[in-house]
């Protein structure tokens, strides 16, 4: 039988797993100043659902469900912003030629 510990450091490490996952993401469009090929609904659902997994951590008191949640959330609402500026400076750029 695993302790609490051990399964929440499990939590974690899956945790920091899927949250370093969207880094590589958001530098590529923070460097290229284009989120064309991102899809607005995905990240938008994927906002949603992030938003109450952390509401559920918090919650039920999962420090690694709260955590890992957070900063995706975070991260998540970045990239969404990011698309929306990027798509909307793109479509200003269309329209003056």
């Amino acid at each position: 039988m695993m302790g609490q510990d051990t399964i929440d450091f499990i939590g974690y490490i899956a945790a920091t797993c899927t949250t370093v996952a969207f880094l590589p993401q958001l530098i590529r469009v923070v460097k290229l100043r284009s989120a064309r090929d991102i899809s607005l609904g995905m990240f938008t659902i994927f906002s949603t659902g992030t938003a109450l997994w952390l509401m559920y951590g918090l919650l039920t008191h999962s420090k690694p469900v709260a955590a890992a949640n957070a900063v995706t959330f975070v991260l998540a609402i970045s990239i969404l912003v990011l698309k929306l500026r990027f798509d909307r400076e793109a479509m200003k750029e269309v329209t003056r030629i």
